[in-house]
């Protein structure tokens, strides 16, 4: 298979409807996996996921801006190739919750539960909410 990384993106053939909507094959870009690695290991670095002092509220706050320019930037083309690592930040925040909420301690259904009660209630709380796209588990 014929691929190639340049500017965060994999170009490779994917799949792709023409004007008539018939499938062909197309040379188009996704976010690479070197990039939504980098992603991944930025959040993880700035620690903002491992602030247990602060509340929901604030944590968005501090990551709306990363998140935004990672969807704007990486999710103009093939954002369902995204999803992935959206849904790293939704099993972090799953943790967060088990960690700053004695109640969802150990707990890993009902944690996914209030963040989902949460998602549902603030849709537009964190930026990868408001896409459409389900991320949850």
């Amino acid at each position: 298979m014929c691929q190639f990384d340049f500017l965060g993106y994999t170009f490779r053939a994917r799949s792709a409807l023409n004007r008539v909507g018939k499938l062909f094959a197309s040379f188009t870009p996704a976010v690479s996996n070197k990039a939504a690695t980098a992603m991944r290991q930025d959040m993880r670095r700035r620690g903002w996921l491992r602030r247990y002092d602060l509340g929901l509220d604030e944590l968005a706050d501090k990551t709306r801006p990363v998140l935004s320019g990672w969807i704007q930037y990486y999710g103009r083309f093939h954002r369902s190739v995204l999803i992935n690592v959206l849904r790293a930040i939704d099993y972090a925040l799953v943790h967060w919750a088990q960690r700053k909420y004695k109640t969802l301690h150990g707990r890993k259904a009902r944690a996914w539960a209030w963040l989902n009660g949460v998602r549902a209630r603030q849709p537009a709380l964190f930026p990868h909410w408001s896409l459409g796209v389900s991320v949850e588990r």
